[in-house]
């Protein structure tokens, strides 16, 4: 059997009966989650952990096949909480995670009370009507970027993604983030990630969420939010002053504050 542990580098933390999961976006690692980590660890028990590629994860175990969806991924985070033993989890994801989780609560809805997504899309290309942030012709200029100079590429990308020019270390961090993490893994990735269009999946979903939106996201739109607030089923939108694509980075106070009010954490 796999070890999911040493897999994906799983980590727990806190205490308490109830169980939080965090899932990192594209590029990053679990370290991105210290901040709402140092306030929930009081009173959940938090599952901390590395996609296959990323972090400290056991990057023998990534397998293309597997990953070439965001189903490969959801398999992951339900293997995780099954080899934990743990049901009725919140989830809080970020940018893709946040896809990875409704497929794993399409999946196993048991395994979670409440999804909670931070700067999410379903869809990052602009389609019709649907504004999803980047024309194809953009994407797929960025995507050969990538392939010929990864390095490069999240030198350039990282900063926009981030916002928040006038705190240039916010942008480096990412940057690092992103060089961290293994290019050949993160090429494939980053595909599967800009190229996948899950709004079909949001009328599947059956459990409950929380919309945290940037006022303004290169990445994610506001009409993205709107989009989701109308077709996922018991969804709740909060926009947030907060701006760029990372906010329990750039802004942890506003995210915190939202997230508590919505699971009615003192």
């Amino acid at each position: 059997m796999t070890d999911v542990f040493k897999r994906n580098n799983v980590r727990t933390i806190g205490q308490g009966d109830r169980a939080i999961i965090f899932a990192h976006g594209f590029g990053c690692s679990q370290n991105v989650w210290r901040h709402l980590a140092a306030v929930y660890r009081t009173k959940f028990k938090l599952i901390l952990f590395d996609f296959v590629g990323s972090g400290q994860s056991d990057l023998s175990a990534y397998d293309s096949e597997r990953y070439s969806s965001l189903d490969g991924y959801a398999k992951d985070v339900l293997e995780i909480l099954e080899a934990l033993n743990i049901k009725d989890a919140l989830y809080i994801g970020h940018s893709v995670s946040t896809m990875i989780g409704v497929k794993a609560a399409i999946a196993q809805p048991s395994y979670f009370s409440k999804l909670i997504f931070i700067s999410p899309s379903p869809c990052y290309i602009n389609d019709g009507e649907y504004i999803g942030g980047l024309d194809r012709e953009d994407l797929g200029n960025l995507l050969e970027l990538m392939d010929s100079n990864y390095l490069g590429w999240s030198s350039f990308l990282a900063p926009q993604v981030m916002g928040n020019s006038d705190r240039p270390e916010l942008g480096e961090e990412l940057v690092a983030n992103f060089c961290a993490t293994d290019p050949d893994i993160a090429k494939e990735f980053a595909r599967v990630t800009f190229l996948s269009d899950n709004r079909a999946d949001l009328e599947k979903l059956q459990t409950e969420s929380l919309t945290l939106q940037c006022s303004e996201d290169i990445l994610a739109p506001l009409a993205v939010g709107y989009y989701l607030e109308k077709k996922a089923k018991g969804n709740t939108l909060k926009i947030l002053k907060a701006t760029g694509h990372c906010p329990h980075l750039s802004a942890p106070e506003e995210v915190i504050a939202a997230i508590s009010a919505y699971i009615n954490f003192e």
